[in-house]
């Protein structure tokens, strides 16, 4: 399979199409584009059979993508309506899967002491818990709300449990419905760290974007339905290189008289060529942009709010 190095659908979509050289959709695919404004455009990709599955390396699902432009410096009414559509993407899903009043986890991966991994424990403290209101405090709970509850399990490193044990001992005692999960992502574009959110109803794999794959969190390993939440924080170096070399190809070709091979090099994807020069020295680091507190501040309060409003 194509090593896409990126955990975003329709990422993968558009370099399986790029390196395959497909006008036309990819079998077992179907995809959208929704422009909201000049700063927001939504994707949904859905993966409706094995050759989709098979091609993109991704599961049979929905897969929908928001890109939030400029997010570094986006005004209160950006953020504001970033948040709305994400509660309402993750309110369609959810209720395909549970009734109005099934029971919801939202579990936040990653490490709060690493800035870039920090996204779903910072989340986790903004979530509005009800369960613990609603078995020991009734009388103060409006008739209708739905139990949430809330964990951030910690990473492998830190408590030696995968945390896929963690959750199947929860989902044991509590038998929630459905889970949310949120964690940082790995992207293949610069310009999409900490400013996409992808929302997907086939689960997770953390660490898969890096290299660094853990024990999948879905249905068929829990025998619920678990929706993830995800945002880009880091690229590979060779992402890094790729995107800056196609760059400075773009600004040659502006500026200069039309030249066979760098029209050629724009066109390929060099990413596998630059991995390979920089993987002997070690050099193919993981990096994150230096505004990554600010970014992940953003983030945090957009799912955090788009979670809340949709359960």
């Amino acid at each position: 399979m194509y090593n896409f190095r990126t955990d975003l659908a329709s990422e993968r979509r558009e370099l399986y199409k790029k390196a395959n050289s497909l006008e036309n959709e990819i079998d077992g695919i179907e995809s959208q584009k929704e422009e909201i404004n000049e700063n927001i455009q939504i994707e949904r990709v859905k993966i409706t059979n094995e050759n989709g599955e098979k091609a993109i390396g991704k599961p049979i699902g929905n897969y929908i993508t928001i890109d939030i432009k400029k997010l570094k410096i986006a005004q209160d009414e950006d953020i504001q309506k970033s948040s709305e559509i994400l509660s309402n993407e993750l309110r369609s899903i959810i209720d395909t899967h549970i009734d109005k009043q099934g029971e919801i986890l939202v579990v936040g991966l990653g490490n709060i002491y690493v800035t870039p991994d920090a996204l779903g424990p910072k989340v986790i403290n903004e979530i509005e818990v009800t369960r613990h209101i609603i078995n020991y405090m009734p009388q103060y709970v409006k008739e209708g709300t739905r139990e949430v509850s809330a964990i951030s399990p910690g990473v492998l490193g830190t408590t030696g449990i995968e945390t896929l044990e963690i959750l199947k001992g929860i989902v044991d005692n509590i038998h929630p419905k459905l889970l949310i999960v949120i964690d940082a992502l790995a992207s293949r574009s610069i310009e999409r760290i900490s400013s996409t959110i992808q929302i997907s109803d086939t689960g997770i794999v953390p660490g898969a974007g890096v290299g660094n794959k853990r024990a999948e969190i879905s249905k068929g390993t829990l025998g619920i339905p678990v929706v993830a939440i995800g945002i880009p924080t880091v690229v590979e170096t060779a992402v890094l290189v790729n995107d800056c070399l196609d760059l400075f190809i773009t600004e040659l070709q502006e500026n200069a008289e039309s030249n066979e091979y760098l029209n050629k090099l724009k066109e390929e994807d060099n990413y596998e060529r630059i991995k390979d020069a920089l993987l002997p020295k070690d050099y193919n680091l993981i990096v994150t942009p230096k505004e990554i507190d600010d970014l992940i501040e953003n983030m945090s309060n957009i799912v955090a709010s788009g979670i809340n409003n949709a359960v």
